[in-house]
């Protein structure tokens, strides 16, 4: 925040014909229009996520079984601290984080990614797709710095503003298929997204303000173990 104000009062004291006026504000732009605070509320019956499934989905019965799993402690993990806030035992409320990211494997067209939609769909969340096939620049995860004309922020940090929610199910796609080259190591720079001990201070180099990630669901899909 106090960044922002900064940069803010930067701004109001150039005339908005100086080139870097436009990157201010662009940069700003970006702040106020990521959702800090918007969130979905997961719905974690079983029996719907059950239902939803076998609507969208024939067979797979093990794979299933293994999804629903997941939620069932999903949903005992967020019981016993809803338990743990009612009787106000602050010595062991502590920020939930989650530990375990489910990654499909097998071949094309088996209905990975759609998993995916069927889950979010379950529990009420928004769906990001983002395919990581050919990637191999490291700036596609954690965006380019601003000194950088045309510089962007990461797509992690785009999926988040054009859902508009900061805890919807992010499928990464095709994670066997990043590739590394001069611009750098995308798997290298994941590590930083998907680790729970470290993603709590994501810090995307455009913005290079922390966000939490620890509200994403992360599924990952290959086709080679």
């Amino acid at each position: 925040l106090t960044g922002a104000l900064r940069e803010l009062d930067r701004m109001e004291k150039m005339p908005p014909q100086a080139a870097e006026y436009s990157v201010i504000k662009t940069y700003l732009d970006w702040l106020t229009d990521m959702p800090w605070e918007v969130a979905t509320e997961d719905q974690l019956a079983i029996d719907h996520a059950r239902q939803v499934l076998d609507e969208d989905h024939y067979d797979l019965e093990d794979i299933k079984d293994r999804i629903l799993e997941y939620l069932a402690v999903r949903k005992l993990k967020q019981e016993r601290k809803e338990e743990r806030d009612r009787e106000e035992l602050e010595d062991y409320i502590r920020e939930e984080r989650e530990g375990v990211i489910l990654c499909f494997v097998g071949p094309p067209g088996t209905g990975k990614t759609s998993l995916g939609r069927s889950i979010a769909r379950a529990l009420g969340r928004k769906f990001i797709r983002m395919s990581l096939g050919g990637m191999r620049d490291e700036a596609e995860i954690r965006g380019h710095r601003r000194t950088y004309i045309g510089a962007m922020p990461g797509r992690i940090i785009q999926g988040l503003k054009r859902v508009g929610t900061k805890n919807p199910v992010f499928m990464l796609d095709e994670i066997d298929k990043v590739g590394a080259d001069w611009r750098g190591d995308p798997s290298s720079a994941l590590l930083e997204v998907l680790d729970p001990e470290q993603n709590r201070d994501f810090r995307d180099h455009y913005l290079d303000i922390p966000l939490a990630l620890t509200h994403l669901m992360f599924i990952t899909t290959a086709n080679l173990l």
